[in-house]
């Protein structure tokens, strides 16, 4: 009976530790690509910077990020997120 419970606890430790290493590989693999992005919307620019799986991802998070600084209710942030950015420029 002891036996049994050893062995339960080793599976539920490696368990543990395999969950814990895929949440750091996802989150790392979130971040790997990092943009500044600045948008120009009626006559104002504001630059964010935003990080992605992917280039496409940090850019469209960081221009998010700007249509809702610059803009004034949904409908203009619908408007400003489909304006192509005014600059991006990849940190590393």
């Amino acid at each position: 009976m002891a036996d049994r419970r050893f062995q339960m606890r080793i599976i539920t430790v490696v368990g543990a530790m395999l969950l814990v290493g895929f949440l750091l590989y996802s989150s790392m693999q979130q971040t790997l690509n990092k943009y500044e992005v600045c948008v120009t919307f009626k006559g104002m620019v504001h630059c964010a910077t935003a990080s992605g799986a992917t280039p496409a991802d940090a850019i469209r998070s960081a221009q998010d990020i700007d249509c809702q600084m610059l803009a004034n209710g949904r409908d203009e942030v619908m408007v400003c997120v489909t304006t192509p950015p005014s600059s991006t420029h990849q940190i590393k």
